[in-house]
This record gives C-alpha cells, structure tokens and sequence, in this order.
C-alpha cells in the first residue's frame, strides 16, 4: 500500500455499529443513562423546535416575505420533512448519540464524521446562543407589563451591536447558566422539565391563535407575494434553523430507551407538530395585523399585537411568559444537544478526553456542560443576535444533506442491516431532501458561507493535526462500510 493510499483509507476508515452501543464503544467504555421514553423524546423535538422561529424569527421572515411567509413556512417544513423521514431511517439503523456526526462516521468515513461535527457545534451552540438572547428581549416585556420598569439597556444588549449597544446581554447568560444546572442534574430531570415547559407554550400558542383568529382580516392576504419568490426563499432559509430540533432527538440514542423504535417515533411525531404550530401561528399573526407592520427589529412581537388585539395587556403578559417558558425550553435541549455530540466525538478520540468523562453520580457529561455553557454564554452576552441566524441555518442544512446521502450509501453498503424504519419512496425521498436543502442555501447571504467555510477549515486543520493521530481507530482494526452491523 503506497502512502497516499495508507492516508486516504485512514481519513476515510468507517466505523461499525454495534447492537446500541456507539460506533466502536466496547462495553467498558463510557456511556450515558437509558432513562428517556418516547414521549419525553418527542417532546424533545418539539422543545428544541417551537419556540425560537416563532417568539423570535417571525417578524423578521414575515417583513421578507410579506403574507407568503406561509409558503416559506411549508418548504423549509417539507424540505425539514423529508430530512426527518431520513433521521428517522438512520436512527433506527444507527441507534446512538452524535447525530450526524455518528451517522456521517459509519457510512462516510472519518474525515467527513469531523466535518459534519463542526457544523453540529456550530449549530448547536450558534443556535443556543440566539434563542438566549432573544429570551432576554420577552423577559424584559414581562417585567415591564408586571412590574413598569425594564432592565437597563446596558444590561440587555451586547456592547458590539449596532443600534443602541450595550454592556452585555445579561438575561442570556442568566439562562444559560440556569439550563447548566439543570443539565448537570440528570438528563431525566432535565426530559422531564421539558415536557411541562412544551406542554405550556403550546396551550400559550393556541390562546395567542384564538386571540388574533377574532380579528383576522382576510384583506392582509393581499398581495400575498409582495416580495417575489426571492423573499419566499430567504424567509425560508431564516426559518430553517428551527427545525435543529429534529437532530436534537437524534443526540440522545444512548439516553434512549428502545432507541430503535422509539427515536424514529419522536422525530415524525416532532416534525407532525411543530409544522402544525408554525402554520397555525403564521396565518394568525398576519390575519391579526398587515404584514407591513412586522419589522426584523420588533421585540417580543407576538406579545405586542395580542395586546394591540384585545386592547389590554393580560393576554400579552401570557403570551409573554409563555415565551420566556417556551425559549427556556428551546435553549435547554439545544445545550444538550451539543454537549451529547461532543461527548460521542470525546469518546472516538477525536477530541480529548474530558469531552468522553460523565460523572459516575448523575451519569452526565458534566464536563461537556461547563465547557459548552461558558462558549455560549459568552456569545450571548456579547455578540448581536443578527449576526447568527443565518451561521445556524447553514449548519442545519449540511447535517440533513448529510444524512440524507448516508440513507443512500447505507442502503446500497448495507443492504441486509436491521432497519425497523425504512423512508418511504426511496431513493426518490432522499434525493429530494438533498436537493430542498440545496435550495433554501441558495437563499443565504455569500458571507455566511465564508465564515462557514472558515469554521470548517479550522476543525479540519485540528483533526489532521491532532484528531487522526489520537482516533480509537488506531488501537483497532480499521473498519468499512460492510463491516457495519448490529
């Protein structure tokens, strides 16, 4: 074997899978509790899903695309739904945590599992941060309604920010270091809190639909493409980021119990409510109020047109606290999720080892939730909230694209590998996912895919310089793809 060839089957080397344990894991090796059912899963979804692109995102998508945000809602719906259809194929196939990063490993090869890891931190902790911040800006109405005084505007924006800057972005920190805690508790504890959390912003959402439903003005629909397809598209690639709720599930396989039922379970049934809520939200707001009255800068949007609708402030004061409940909730799991991809790729030996250590009393990564907590708080305190959405959405798009290739290359490698779920009208479904994803990046500014390309750039140069040669692989056989099993 000539060197060219001993580093191209290294970078490229494959993992198997076997039963539940993750790719490569022996039965000593570190691993996480199995005490998280369907319900709680799916849950997981919806809290990592509903909250952000519809307290936050909405006014900006709306003021892009005018009543047409309908449209951007159902194609990055459809294009986060047949990327589900495919998670949910891998997930019963490759039952483990890390995501795409895990499913990148088995079926394309090393080097690939690395790229598609940077673009989940990025995801992950880029997203985290941006919901924070824009929990500080409902809270501060909620304080207001409540009380008639806010928080100083040092202490609720970052000092770089371009209108009216601050000192730091307090409630943000505030809120990632109250999910910390809770995260280092258990991730029971933390599933459970997530329920009752989701279980409320959803009947805070239905109130706000019924509310604006008794003043719907069927006129606001007209013109309903002010803005062109161009505006349909860019809206819908600001939305995108929120469906990360959808590879939120598929972080916790090895928290899961019966992950090979159950994950593929929880991200249909995610992916069934969140698109209802997204809708059923959109067309209440702009029948409620014209489109031209959204603007990108309205904070705490939702809450200020209840109130403008029933001419009082009790249903806004709701609104209000079921939104700071609501992105508690998002920002919960999108920590955790991060801090489960980390710990997977801790434990391949591609990142060191405190990444890999979970404590022998809560059987978490507390490690990994220090680590991840201090970089976003940090984010969040400091950087502008428009300088993120879109970095998120980009790292969005490359996990699902990812998975939805490896549904194809594991289905022609592995053929006879146990899958309880299987995409409907394949190979047509992946390809379209692929090729929807393809579509909503093509909305996305040029500068965003800079900054992406440099992140990447930058987690490859650690793996060559530092990951290859510590990888699990080293001290084991080299794997391939026929090699995967269960």
């Amino acid at each position: 074997m000539t060197q060219a060839q001993s580093f191209s089957s290294t970078i490229f080397r494959r993992k198997p899978v076997v039963g539940a344990r993750a790719p490569g894991q022996a039965a000593d090796e570190p691993h996480l509790k199995r005490s998280i059912g369907t319900f709680q899963l799916t849950f997981f979804g919806v809290g990592a899903t509903v909250g952000t692109g519809i307290f936050i995102v909405i006014p900006e998508a709306i003021s892009m695309s005018g009543p047409a945000v309908i449209l951007s809602f159902l194609i990055a719906g459809i294009a986060a739904g047949l990327a589900a259809i495919c998670y949910a194929e891998m997930a019963s196939a490759v039952p483990v945590s890390g995501s795409s990063y895990s499913y990148a490993y088995a079926t394309m090869g090393e080097v690939v599992a690395v790229g598609i890891g940077a673009c989940l931190m990025l995801e992950y902790g880029v997203s985290a941060a941006a919901t924070s911040i824009g929990w500080g800006q409902y809270l501060n109405e909620l304080i207001n309604n409540l009380f008639g005084w806010s928080i100083p505007n040092e202490l609720t924006a970052a000092p770089w920010g371009v209108d009216d800057p601050g000192w730091i972005n307090l409630p943000s920190v505030i809120l990632v270091v109250m999910c910390g805690l809770l995260l280092i508790r258990g991730a029971s504890e933390s599933a459970l809190v997530n329920t009752i959390m989701v279980s409320i912003k959803i009947g805070v959402l239905l109130l706000f639909a019924a509310v604006c439903f008794t003043a719907f003005t069927s006129s606001h629909f007209s013109p309903f493409m002010p803005e062109g397809m161009a505006g349909v598209t860019s809206a819908a690639a600001v939305i995108f980021f929120t469906f990360i709720g959808l590879d939120a599930v598929s972080t916790a396989g090895d928290e899961v119990r019966n992950p090979q039922k159950a994950m593929p379970r929880a991200i249909v049934g995610a992916l069934i409510v969140v698109v209802s809520i997204y809708l059923l939200t959109a067309v209440a707001s702009i029948g409620a109020q014209a489109w031209t009255e959204f603007s990108p800068d309205d904070e705490a949007s939702l809450s200020r047109l209840a109130n403008s609708v029933t001419g009082s402030t009790w249903v806004g004061d709701i609104i209000a606290l079921g939104a700071v409940i609501s992105i508690f909730s998002v920002t919960l799991v999108v920590i955790y999720g991060q801090t489960r991809i980390l710990f997977a790729m801790g434990r391949d030996g591609l990142l060191p080892k405190t990444f890999a250590q979970v404590s022998p009393k809560t059987m978490v990564p507390v490690n990994n939730t220090v680590i991840v907590c201090g970089v976003i708080a940090l984010l969040g305190g400091f950087v502008p909230i428009d300088a993120l959405w879109d970095l998120v959405s980009v790292g969005t798009l490359a996990a699902f694209i990812t998975v939805s290739i490896g549904v194809v290359i594991l289905r022609r490698t592995m053929p006879d590998l146990p899958r309880p779920f299987k995409v409907p009208g394949y190979p047509v479904t992946p390809v379209l996912s692929v090729a929807a994803c393809v579509w909503i990046l093509s909305g996305l500014a040029p500068v965003t895919f800079l900054f992406f390309g440099l992140w990447v750039a930058a987690a490859l140069l650690f793996y060559f310089l530092w990951g290859r040669r510590h990888s699990k692989l080293n001290t084991g056989p080299a794997s391939s793809a026929d090699e995967v099993s269960q």
